[in-house]
């Protein structure tokens, strides 16, 4: 009988609209390939770009190379494929013409005389068409997960929807001493504000005068128990609603596969003494639900936990917000 000589291959993501989750090639009887993955980052059309790399030829020429991708688990090059290339070393494909609101599946893979090595399987999902404008012209891309549609990222918003100044407040003593809505940027960096979103004491999510842009309001504890029932309950919810890799969470992160499109992220917050903790290692957002006068709902998700949980904060707390379509 023939020796299978197995290929291995290097799959390394460089851009996609929405990384939902990364799973193993499947192990072969005789050998596995030795396989590398990286995230993805995030672009504004609907097209992923993926790059491979074929790290042995198994000891046969690869006579093709590329990328093949399906709507379902584990696509072969049975399904759509994009060649690029033979032999060995890294190569890059495009997929464009994507559906927007869908799951896709892909896999690198490499041909040689004793058959086709692949390497892990990615899937994302592709945002909605869907956009939200807050009133400062900030854009936001959609999400739709069970019946919610959800806004992708923290809000950044600085005003009102009638237009009012929300209170930038950067002084420690004054952020302890706030019964009004402010606001913060993490540790007063503009740059954190631009990646995480922008920080919020629960006066600011309970204002008359609306924090979230036209259309759509701050989540409730119930609205966000719905979103956590969704993805299986809040044991398992948060690695399903983390954004997937170490780009922005602390390592390891390993069990955060998005594969709701939530795209959470570690934004940190700000103590009610005013100093700033956990930025990459947590992330927690205000629901807009109150408890008691000193106290409001959280939702909180950590880089080395599977579960998101709820709990009760502070309202001088300063935490990231999450928006819902009305």
């Amino acid at each position: 009988m023939k020796k299978r000589t197995d290929l291995k291959i290097c799959l390394i993501p460089l851009g996609c609209l929405m990384l939902i989750t990364m799973i193993g090639c499947a192990k072969d009887k005789e050998s596995v390939p030795e396989l590398t993955t990286s995230p993805v980052t995030y672009v504004s059309e609907p097209s992923v770009t993926f790059s491979g790399t074929v790290t042995s030829d198994g000891g046969a020429a690869v006579t093709e190379r590329g990328i093949c991708w399906s709507t379902s688990h584990n696509p072969s090059t049975s399904d759509e494929k994009i060649p690029n290339g033979t032999g060995t070393g890294s190569f890059t494909c495009t997929l464009t013409g994507l559906l927007t609101n869908t799951p896709y599946f892909v896999r690198a893979y490499a041909i040689n005389s004793a058959g086709t090595g692949y390497g892990p399987e990615m899937a994302f999902r592709t945002w909605n068409d869907e956009i939200a404008t807050d009133i400062d012209g900030n854009v936001y891309h959609t999400v739709t997960v069970g019946s919610q549609i959800w806004l992708v990222e923290n809000l950044k918003v600085t005003h009102y929807r009638n237009g009012d100044p929300v209170e930038l407040v950067t002084d420690n003593a004054a952020w302890e001493g706030l019964t009004s809505g402010a606001y913060c940027n993490y540790e007063h960096i503009y740059a954190n504000a631009a990646v995480y979103g922008r920080l919020y004491n629960w006066f600011a999510v309970n204002d008359d005068r609306i924090l979230a842009p036209e259309g759509w309001h701050i989540a409730s504890d119930a609205e966000w128990s719905d979103l956590s029932s969704a993805q299986g309950g809040d044991a398992v919810a948060g690695s399903k609603l983390k954004e997937a890799g170490t780009i922005h969470w602390r390592e390891p992160n390993a069990d955060a596969t998005n594969e709701s499109g939530f795209s959470a992220l570690p934004g940190g917050h700000r103590e009610y003494g005013g100093n700033f903790t956990y930025i990459n290692w947590g992330g927690g957002w205000w629901c807009s639900t109150e408890e008691n006068s000193n106290d409001a709902w959280i939702r909180y998700m950590d880089y080395g936990a599977f579960d998101t949980w709820r709990a009760l904060e502070d309202k001088r707390y300063g935490r990231s917000v999450r928006c819902v379509k009305d």
